[in-house]
């Protein structure tokens, strides 16, 4: 699947099933753009994480909610937007996942691994949307 000038759009309800649909496009992007290894695993670990938080902690696990992703490509950059239907949060809030007091806790890396492993992460609407960039030939 190639991206065009328009954007591919994805509404999924909140639930864990629908993963298995991020993880079949993603790698039809993989293959189709020929991405290097690494590149197509940053993209998977980012986009699961984003997808898992929109449904864990925008929507709070509700079903009836949906999350909306949106892929774009703009020039040689991949832009791939997580939307929830929730009520946002401030990422400079989130607990430093690094921190001694925080290396053994349960949780808590999603926005850390989306931000080492993406090229570059903006919040928007009140941080109920999350944009990635990644770099691609």
């Amino acid at each position: 699947m190639k991206l065009g000038t328009e954007p591919i759009m994805l509404k999924l309800p909140s639930h864990p099933r629908t993963i298995s649909v991020i993880e079949s496009l993603v790698n039809r992007f993989a293959e189709n753009y020929q991405l290097d290894p690494d590149l197509h695993c940053n993209i998977m670990v980012s986009l699961t994480e984003a997808v898992n938080n929109a449904m864990i902690h925008g929507n709070c696990s509700d079903e009836s909610k949906n999350v909306c992703i949106q892929f774009k490509r703009v020039k040689n950059t991949l832009r791939i937007s997580v939307s929830d239907e929730g009520p946002g949060f401030d990422p400079h809030a989130i607990p430093d996942p690094t921190a001694p007091e925080n290396i053994t806790k349960c949780g808590g890396r999603g926005v850390f691994l989306m931000q080492q492993l993406s090229h570059s992460v903006k919040y928007h609407d009140n941080g109920s949307t999350v944009e990635m960039q990644f770099k691609i030939a």
